[in-house]
């Protein structure tokens, strides 16, 4: 297995990347505690070492999770997770006031079991509090060896500007994925100027690329796919399975297909994909194993083309 240092960092990082959002138990359904921890557990044997989680993800309830299954494997992950949110009785508000950033970084550091974490990151910009504000306070964590490095996520082209300003910003984490590509416009040249290593999340499409939908599936108010990946509505399914079963002309699992193609792109560091059983992250994790041949990324550049205007 090769393993990615990310750029300014001596992180070494798996192209794959375990996402923890589906741990939640709350957005994306329910789920069993114990196979969310063999899920983790099972990450090193497929060649993954980076995880990625957020306290807002089932109110700390993953990062508790991941928390117990790496306990006395620590220092074997690269461990990433994220602060800027508050909630009271499961009202969610964005939060990077200082006091707000001091008391999640303590409270993330005892859910996760562990006195230090490779990756922070802002999960969403705060239009409340100044950015130089919010990253002082992270750079005073970071002298304190609670942390690492600092990332951001959701970030567009001038609010990462601002960040390279007011401190040493190694990773931007956004949506990319074959159905949702806006960030190489402005958001992935920046990063590459920059030499900031992309996350990407979004990357199956809220699993929509993965090719398992068939028919048009109806998802509860509170499920994401509802309100957060919009292609499971009923005026996007219709186009967005035609590109799905476009791909299947490649002859490669669509899972695999989708992860590669991102990861294959310019200034991109690691692919976050969400998995919440052991038989999906050993699929996902298949993708570290081939590359897409430059034929295979023609075929998909033409149906791109006809997907866009379509």
């Amino acid at each position: 297995m090769k393993y990615h240092e990310i750029p300014k960092t001596s992180l070494k990082t798996s192209g794959v990347c375990l996402g923890t959002w589906v741990f939640s138990g709350d957005v994306w359904g329910p789920t069993d505690e114990k196979e969310c921890i063999d899920t983790v557990r099972a990450a090193l044997d497929s060649g993954i070492n980076f995880i990625d989680t957020a306290p807002i993800y089932g109110f700390g309830r993953a990062e508790e999770i991941v928390g117990k299954a790496i306990k006395g494997q620590r220092k074997k992950f690269v461990l990433a997770t994220k602060c800027g949110f508050e909630w009271k009785e499961k009202r969610i508000s964005h939060n990077l006031k200082p006091e707000r950033i001091l008391k999640e970084i303590d409270d993330s550091l005892k859910r996760l079991q562990t006195d230090y974490i490779d990756l922070y990151q802002i999960h969403w910009p705060d239009v409340h509090t100044p950015l130089e504000e919010t990253l002082k306070t992270l750079c005073e964590i970071k002298a304190a060896g609670k942390i690492k490095y600092i990332g951001v996520s959701n970030f567009d082209e001038e609010l990462l500007k601002q960040a390279c300003e007011y401190a040493e910003i190694v990773t931007l984490q956004n949506q990319y994925s074959l159905l949702k590509r806006s960030i190489e416009e402005k958001v992935l040249p920046l990063c590459l100027k920059e030499n900031v290593g992309v996350l990407t999340y979004g990357s199956l499409g809220g699993g929509i690329l993965s090719g398992k939908y068939k028919k048009q599936p109806h998802p509860s108010k509170s499920d994401v796919r509802n309100f957060f990946y919009h292609y499971y509505s009923m005026d996007q399914f219709p186009k967005v399975h035609a590109f799905v079963e476009s791909l299947k002309a490649l002859k490669r699992p669509l899972n695999q297909v989708a992860i590669n193609w991102v990861r294959q792109q310019k200034g991109v560091a690691s692919v976050i994909v969400g998995c919440r059983t052991v038989d999906q992250l050993k699929g996902n994790a298949e993708a570290l194993t081939w590359k897409l041949t430059s034929h295979e990324l023609r075929y998909i550049d033409d149906i791109l083309e006809k997907f866009s205007h379509a």
